[in-house]
């Protein structure tokens, strides 16, 4: 049964491999020198031209960056590597926390070091090419070393407590393991901004002024009470351009990158700000927070059935079975259910863009929504034209011809 579920993990991660190669293939055919109709009078030829330029960097840079990793995994899976570095976590300690501590430890530590010589050409060539990096070498050194410390205290001890309670309570684990994760993805979603978000950009509340008052006068219009709005050096790093809501109750807040308050008018930022207010009120926030809990607690429950079986850590080499080793492999095996209900996600997600879109033309303007989409679209040289069966795939919200399209035919 073992070498039966090893050929599985093995055609699995080739599948998907070459089926992620095959949809990046779909989106280069849609690559054009010349401006097609569907983007006159949002790009202009020159701009359009250093789009198509930096779509083709980084697709080339996606297909060499993406085949190390598949390759990297797949020697690991054919030569025992995971077998190999369960044996130097188990030679440290045998206790199934500190060992999984230490078994995990080394493979995203070195799996993190490995990738950083690509993320340093992502960073530093290709978007210091195109005009969009902002990050210095410290600021990438810091938050490098921020990221690991921060992944080890959360990661390190979520991942502790779950193994506690499967030592604990062996096969009904994975219900106190939802409480717990369940809990913790709540106290994300309300504290994220104000702890995590500190650590790597500065915060500070959006002064009085024009643009502060429109806001306010929006918000008390559709009775959205808001007191926490903020400014993010979003500058640090680059010069895209970005918002996002976070929170609900008295917890809730938006913040705005210094870059967008930069990039848009008065009127456009109010707009952009009605759609992140349309999907609180549509409840967006909250069914999203509901509908991850749940499918969270259905990847345990399938992982309790499969964590103590020998076959599975023998699949992967290992003859004793062990919770970490039997979460790699289920997480392999897992790939296409995770992929059927990716796309839903994907699907209730576009649905609920069109839904705030909606929301920040009927009760503000929808024209100058549009006009803040196709700005942000052009400064962040976005492709507007991906195939569609990319979209499906990848795509949480609607391209920008699709939003445009549906913001024209609101009356």
């Amino acid at each position: 049964m073992s070498q039966i579920l090893f050929f599985i993990i093995i055609g699995l991660l080739v599948a998907d491999f070459l089926f992620e190669r095959f949809l990046e293939y779909l989106n280069s055919t849609q690559w054009s020198d010349l401006i097609p109709k569907e983007v006159k009078g949002i790009y202009d030829e020159e701009k359009y031209r250093k789009q198509q330029a930096y779509e083709r960097a980084n697709h080339w840079f996606s297909a060499i960056s993406s085949t190390f990793s598949f390759v990297l995994i797949l020697m690991m899976i054919l030569f025992s590597g995971f077998a190999w570095v369960n044996q130097i976590a188990l030679s440290v300690s045998v206790h199934p926390i500190l060992s999984a501590l230490g078994f995990f430890g080394i493979i995203l530590w070195v799996s993190d070091l490995i990738q950083t010589p690509f993320s340093i050409y992502d960073t530093f060539v290709i978007e210091e090419k195109f005009g969009f990096n902002k990050t210095t070498p410290k600021t990438f050194i810091l938050d490098k070393l921020k990221g690991w410390l921060v992944g080890a205290i959360i990661g390190g001890g979520l991942l502790s407590l779950i193994i506690f309670l499967y030592q604990l309570t062996t096969s009904s684990f994975w219900i106190y393991a939802w409480l717990v994760i369940s809990t913790f993805s709540v106290f994300m979603v309300l504290f994220y901004s104000n702890l995590i978000v500190p650590l790597f950009n500065k915060q500070t509340p959006l002064p009085e002024g024009e643009l502060k008052a429109a806001i306010e006068n929006f918000s008390g219009k559709v009775g959205f009470k808001l007191d926490n709005i903020y400014v993010m050096d979003g500058s640090k790093r680059s010069t895209k351009a970005n918002a996002y809501f976070t929170g609900f109750g008295t917890k809730k807040r938006i913040v705005l990158y210094d870059t967008l308050i930069n990039d848009l008018t008065v009127n456009e930022l109010v707009a952009v700000l009605a759609h992140e207010i349309g999907h609180y009120k549509k409840k967006h926030v909250i069914w999203s927070l509901v509908l991850n809990i749940l499918q969270t607690g259905i990847v345990l429950f399938l992982f309790s059935l499969f964590v103590g079986s020998p076959d599975l850590s023998a699949a992967l080499g290992v003859q004793t079975p062990s919770f970490h080793i039997g979460l790699i492999a289920f997480g392999i095996l897992y790939s296409p259910i995770s992929m059927v209900t990716g796309l839903a996600m994907n699907v209730f997600s576009r649905k609920n863009e069109y839904q705030a879109d909606q929301f920040a033309a009927q009760y503000f303007d929808g024209r100058e929504l549009a006009s803040a989409l196709q700005k942000l679209s052009i400064n962040n040289l976005s492709n507007l034209r991906p195939h569609p069966v990319y979209v499906f795939f990848h795509y949480s919200h609607p391209t920008l011809l699709q939003r445009l399209k549906a913001l024209k035919s609101i009356k």
